[in-house]
């Protein structure tokens, strides 16, 4: 199972190769639309990215609750942390 850090650092990578962002933005506070300049489209692509880099498959009608209350880094790793113990 992936260590909490492990998690981050893959989040980092997939922040920085995907939506080039600078990595001197990514804290665990940051705000995804406000703070990394994210929008609507980004976040599909997010999502996407994330599935590939973790190896699972989010599904939309059960997660919809938790993905619609992700907004910073911190939350992104919540949610991926739980999935990993869910299928861990």
């Amino acid at each position: 199972m992936l260590a909490e850090q492990d998690v981050i650092e893959k989040v980092y990578t997939v922040m920085v190769d995907e939506f080039e962002i600078d990595p001197d933005q990514l804290n665990a506070e940051a705000k995804l639309y406000d703070d990394l300049g994210l929008d609507s489209l980004d976040y599909v692509d997010l999502i996407i990215a994330l599935e590939k880099t973790f190896d699972f498959k989010i599904d939309r009608q059960i997660d919809e609750e938790e993905l619609r209350a992700i907004r910073t880094l911190q939350d992104i790793y919540d949610f991926i942390m739980k999935k990993i113990k869910d299928f861990g």
